[in-house]
């Protein structure tokens, strides 16, 4: 079955932590034995802990075992405080982040003159590459992969007339922010959007970019949504109302987590935009109980409950989808017990089928969601 997934930090494990994307998660655990890993940008207080060995979960030869053949790659930069750069993915000003998101543009660039990998600029090449993926099988080491490229957090962009530029380049898709950016409030910071965030998304709509509005606050998400008439995403956002379900969580940290999540009223906002809803394998962002100080087994059935909650507000199973952020701040041991890589999401099929879905949604969820939304909103060139 043809999986699409909304997120993938591949240029963030390349660049900053010098994971080989070509290898398999197993290569990677087993060079990464011994090494000391600092994870940069984690949505958990605990982001600066050591991960543990195994954490690794994807590789190129991963998602294409397990029948991956579009992700979109993350362009992530992390806005610091510190004096020093400490980090390829931080920034302490607009020419630092920009120099982050060109070299991470780069990457997927340079990545994409590999056999089997293409970037997704255009409705065509998203057919090429389906068409070609449909012809081979699981076994070829160059199975096609179409890369669509993200980038999460707008702050590369240094003016909204730069837009323009960053489209030209290949990127199709922009979250308005991370943490909060002088363009809008985000999961880290409340606030609203800005002046220049609705000159940004102006730009935006007038080249044909998709806008993103995962980690963007809730004040800035229905701003955004009044503003931006282009087609919308939650590229990985899960229902805050399960994820909040059994948290006792302080106030404060209540607040970051609820916000980092889609209401129910957004989640209807978006059907209504013909949006896709990414859900996330991440066992804290499932069960906001849970955390690095307090584990317990999570299974795929919680997944699925999310998939549900969305289906059952929306009334089809057409605005949900896969967005896993694997690799993007937590690893094995912090996913569905089901998960062992990347490839293991295609146990998520079973599961919505144990659950009472019919094959067709199953296909949808899996990926036919996104490619039907890609199809149509991708440019043609």
């Amino acid at each position: 079955m043809m999986i699409i997934d909304a997120h993938e930090d591949i240029a963030y494990n390349a660049l900053e932590l010098e994971r080989d994307f070509r290898v398999s998660a197993y290569t990677t655990r087993r060079r990464e034995a011994r090494k000391q890993l600092k994870v940069v940008g984690s949505d958990l207080d605990e982001a600066n802990d050591t991960p543990p060995r195994d954490f690794a979960m994807s590789g190129l030869p991963d998602l294409r075992r397990g029948g991956f053949a579009v992700v979109f790659g993350v362009i992530f930069a992390s806005p610091t405080q510190e004096e020093t750069r400490k980090s390829l993915v931080s920034y302490r000003n607009v020419d630092e982040a920009y120099s982050v998101g060109q070299e991470q543009l780069a990457f997927y660039r340079q990545l994409a003159e590999d056999p089997g990998i293409s970037l997704i600029r255009s409705k065509q090449d998203l057919h090429e590459v389906l068409v070609a993926w449909e012809g081979t099988r699981e076994d070829d080491s160059e199975r096609p992969l179409g890369i669509v490229p993200l980038m999460e957090g707008a702050d590369p962009i240094r003016i909204p007339a730069e837009v323009e530029d960053w489209f030209a380049n290949g990127v199709r898709i922009v979250g308005l922010s991370w943490a909060k950016t002088r363009y809008c409030g985000g999961t880290f910071g409340l606030g609203p959007l800005t002046r220049s965030g609705r000159s940004l998304l102006s730009e935006m709509e007038r080249v044909g970019m998709i806008l993103d509005t995962t980690h963007i606050s809730e004040e800035g998400f229905w701003q955004a949504l009044e503003h931006f008439h282009g087609p919308v995403i939650a590229s990985h956002s899960n229902c805050r109302s399960l994820t909040m379900a059994k948290a006792q969580l302080s106030p404060e940290r209540a607040r970051v987590v609820s916000e980092r999540h889609l209401s129910d009223e957004m989640i209807r906002a978006l059907a209504e935009r013909g949006a896709v809803i990414g859900i996330v394998p991440f066992n804290a962002y499932l069960d906001a109980s849970w955390s690095r100080d307090h584990r317990f087994d999570v299974g795929l059935e919680q997944m699925v409950q999310h998939i549900d909650h969305v289906c059952q507000l929306t009334g089809n199973a057409l605005h949900v989808g896969l967005g896993s952020d694997i690799d993007g701040g937590f690893g094995r041991d912090e996913t569905p017990v089901e998960l062992d890589t990347v490839a293991d999401l295609a146990k998520l099929g079973d599961a919505l089928r144990t659950a009472g879905y019919k094959e067709e949604d199953v296909a949808n969820i899996m990926g036919g969601n996104w490619r039907r939304f890609l199809e149509q909103s991708l440019p043609t060139l």
